[in-house]
């Protein structure tokens, strides 16, 4: 959680419009609005509908950037590449959850 001037927000609050999230990545505008329509990431929306990117989806952005610059995959093995750490995590977390089932069963045993 990060904090300015005794105000605070989580890493998912909306709070950088998509010209600040575009100069933090050093990309153009028009780059995040084309990883939106092909479904890379979906920043939150303003009341007037304006693009609001969080903190996390700053992250994700440099991963992506990252992922293309660094290692030189296309668009279609970044979606590939973040839909499979996408599962791993949800698959780490069942695997947590597991565990603590199995430590509760063990605990019952008398």
């Amino acid at each position: 959680m990060a904090t300015y001037r005794n105000q605070s927000w989580d890493d998912d609050d909306p709070c950088f419009v998509i010209s600040v999230a575009a100069r933090m990545v050093h990309v153009h505008s028009q780059t995040l609005r084309y990883y939106e329509r092909e479904g890379l990431l979906e920043p939150a929306r303003s009341r007037g509908n304006i693009r609001l990117y969080s903190q996390r989806d700053i992250e994700k952005l440099r991963r992506i950037k990252s992922l293309m610059d660094d290692l030189g995959i296309n668009l279609a093995g970044v979606q590939v590449v973040l839909h499979m750490m996408n599962r791993m995590a949800e698959m780490e977390q069942e695997i947590e959850g597991l565990k603590q089932k199995l430590e509760q069963l063990r605990s019952r045993k008398p």
